[in-house]
């Protein structure tokens, strides 16, 4: 008698990723990419068998999007994805039909292993955990080495644990929900690229000098990165309209990882925002301003109670009763409608910082290079990653504009404080 086989495990979209399958538009969705890049060229036939081990130690993230009745959920996949070759430009459109059979992509290039998560899967750290795991495994079946489950890298053998499939938002939400009500930022334009390509556009420069500067002006790196950026969007604003008073706000959203504030170990998404501000019209901004506006701003809302306050916003939402029970076609047209409206003109840019990325001491002389990039957003041209491994911070744009004018500006905020940065880009541009 043939065995039966186990039912595949499913959950529900947790409270942050409801939205994104109703956000999909025909050439946009919310996929961001991880990637490590080895000392020694990928052998693809290991990679899969290690994919094919890892895969069933995260039911969540190895997972398809599903329709239901009420909401979409994820279902595990039965069998890992194949091993995708690389395309000319990251982060290719991915189709509600793809995600259907598997809502995440392997993609090899040279030394290079690259996931690509659809954002209903997880956020960037559950990401990386699972690219740290996957290439664990990888390098312990290649050069036959034993590496140790530390650092964020998970044991194969081991069964998923319950708190790491949780919906930690449902958790922890406060009993005092917080006020939606915001302001609109400038939107940036620019040449569409008709063919859909998306320039990517990364910036190296030594840890050690980041954290320098950033110390002199008494702020975290992700102040000073932020700080960098928005006064390259004012700069941007500065040259495309000169009359001031007629400036729009800037604004950028800066991811925040709750796990730092509550004790949750789910990989599932668990992050909320912060978005700093100014108003050019208000006059000139120097950098040490900038820089406090933003470390007070962060200062204020990235605390657990206030945090729970946002948290409860968007859980009440989903508890209530009438659109519960709304068919799922209705609460994509209103999800969908929300999203339009209101999900991206409240932020210039995303400014994602995934922080200083640790592995096992036996694992770092494998591993040369590891890079975080974001999707561009569905209705502005871009976003922005950035990532700190070994002695060299990266800061990767990704826009699809031909106009590479936010980097120029960027670029040059860097240069004149005296920083050493390298710039790299899939096209041959200069800033």
């Amino acid at each position: 008698m043939k065995n039966k086989k186990r039912p595949l495990r499913w959950v529900r979209l947790d409270n942050a990723a409801k939205i994104y399958p109703a956000a999909i538009k025909r050439n946009w969705s919310n996929v961001f990419r991880q990637s490590m890049t080895l000392c020694e060229e990928v052998d693809a036939e290991i990679l899969k068998s290690a994919l094919d081990i890892t895969v069933k130690r995260f039911p969540t993230i190895a997972a398809r999007l599903r329709r239901g009745v009420f909401w979409y959920y994820l279902e595990q996949v039965e069998k890992a994805p194949r091993i995708r070759d690389e395309k000319s430009y990251p982060i290719c459109f991915m189709s509600k039909d793809e995600m259907r059979k598997c809502a995440f992509r392997v993609i090899v290039y040279k030394e290079r292993i690259a996931v690509e998560f659809f954002h209903s899967l997880t956020d960037g750290t559950g990401a990386m955990i699972f690219l740290k795991t996957l290439v664990a495994e990888y390098l312990e079946q290649k050069y036959n080495i034993e590496i140790p489950c530390e650092n964020g890298i998970l044991d194969r053998r081991e069964k998923p644990k319950p708190e790491e499939i949780e919906d930690s938002f449902l958790k922890y939400a406060g009993k005092v929900a917080a006020s939606r009500k915001d302001t609109n930022a400038w939107a940036m334009s620019g040449s569409i690229q008709t063919d859909g390509f998306l320039n990517l556009t990364c910036f190296t420069m030594p840890v050690k000098d980041a954290l320098d500067l950033a110390h002199k002006y008494n702020v975290t790196l992700t102040v000073f990165i932020s700080a960098v950026m928005m006064k390259a969007l004012i700069n941007l604003q500065n040259e495309k309209n000169p009359d001031i008073t007629k400036h729009k706000r800037v604004k950028i959203l800066i991811p925040v990882n709750l796990r730092s504030l509550f004790e949750s170990k789910t990989l599932r998404n668990f992050a909320m925002f912060t978005v700093p501000e100014i108003d050019p019209r208000m006059g000139e901004f120097d950098f040490s301003e900038i820089c406090k506006i933003i470390h007070h701003k962060m200062g204020l809302e990235v605390t657990p109670k206030n945090m729970a306050s946002v948290i409860a916003t968007n859980v009440n939402d989903e508890k209530n009763l009438l659109l519960r029970i709304v068919p799922l076609p209705i609460k994509n047209i209103v999800m969908k409608a929300v999203f339009n409206s209101v999900g991206e003109k409240k932020s210039c840019l995303s400014l994602s910082n995934l922080g200083a990325v640790k592995l096992p001491e036996i694992m770092m002389e494998y591993v040369k290079r590891i890079d975080f990039i974001l999707g561009v957003q569905a209705a502005a041209p871009y976003n922005c990653g950035v990532i700190s491994f070994k002695d060299t911070l990266y800061v990767n744009f990704i826009r699809n504009i031909k106009e590479p004018d936010l980097e120029r500006h960027f670029f040059a905020v860097l240069r004149e404080m005296g920083a050493r940065v390298t710039v790299e880009s899939n096209r041959n541009e200069r800033c």
